[in-house]
């Protein structure tokens, strides 16, 4: 991990409410009081150089790398040189995050025509047309499948990297292997998209090298989050979900490395696909 400063750091500090919450509950049969801790969720509000283009649920955690990766995961810009600054505000439930990004991007953007409201269970609401379902994405150049021993115990190994959803349930989660097969970091949130996002924009604003790398994804495996890795140019994507078939195309079609790690059998590799053998 290089030692430069994060890019696109907030310029201000948000103190979001906590990731989890002690709420009482009753038995159903006797009534007896209990407590447990449940998984908050927040509405952020994002707005591009005043613009309103968003409102997402999401875990009040890594809300910097969300907005980062969710930018470039949902191809409102290229890059994070286009991000100039992210300004985060609010109280409670409802919080805010000013995004500043570059006149080019920010007119691309207006030229979609596109105001997404998204929810934890949201991909792709608020797309006007399925060309913007549906976008031309470059492929990738391709890259070798990672070994198997990297997926090894990969289940249990994760759970390191998942404090609230050990501690409460109720989220998702999305990691990063290294070109060495040590995993990196994980993040969580409500949202399984919204997981991916914080990770994506946390590899961004740490100059983390994804080269020979793989994310990996609790969730189950669709098409936008086939988009988001594509953008990010992650070169493989380990699910613990099956993918759909539509994501299965899409992977086949732009080079990604897709496998998929059932909980009792081997890892299956859907992308690419293999020769049959005669």
């Amino acid at each position: 991990m290089s030692s430069k400063p994060p890019v696109c750091a907030a310029s201000t500090t948000l103190e979001a409410p906590a990731a989890s919450v002690r709420y009482e509950y009753s038995q159903l049969e006797d009534c007896s009081p209990a407590s447990a801790d449940l998984a908050e969720e927040v509405a952020l509000a994002i707005a591009y150089n005043g613009i309103s283009q968003a409102v997402m649920l999401v875990s009040p955690t890594d809300l910097d790398d969300f907005v980062v990766g969710f930018s470039i995961g949902s191809g409102i810009v290229d890059s994070a040189d286009d991000i100039y600054d992210i300004k985060l505000a609010g109280s409670g439930s409802a919080l805010h995050a000013q995004v500043e990004i570059a006149s080019r991007a920010f007119w691309n953007l207006k030229t979609q025509r596109r105001q997404l409201a998204g929810t934890s269970g949201c991909g792709l609401c608020g797309v006007e047309a399925v060309e913007q379902a549906l976008p031309d994405l470059k492929a990738l150049p391709g890259a070798p499948l990672p070994p198997a021993e990297w997926l090894v115990g990969l289940r249990q190994r994760i759970s390191a990297f998942q404090p609230l959803g050990q501690h409460c349930g109720a989220v998702h989660a999305a990691l990063f292997m290294d070109a060495t097969g040590e995993l990196l970091l994980g993040r969580e949130d409500i949202g399984r998209h919204n997981a991916l996002d914080k990770l994506i924009g946390a590899l961004i604003r740490q100059r983390i090298d994804t080269h020979g790398g793989l994310a990996i994804v609790t969730s189950r495996c669709s098409l936008e989050l086939i988009q988001k890795v594509l953008r990010a140019g992650i070169q493989t994507l380990v699910s613990l979900s099956s993918p759909t078939g539509l994501a299965l195309q899409w992977a086949r079609r732009h080079n990604l490395n897709l496998i998929h790690l059932p909980q009792h059998s081997a890892p299956r590799v859907y992308s690419p696909a293999r020769e049959k053998r005669s």
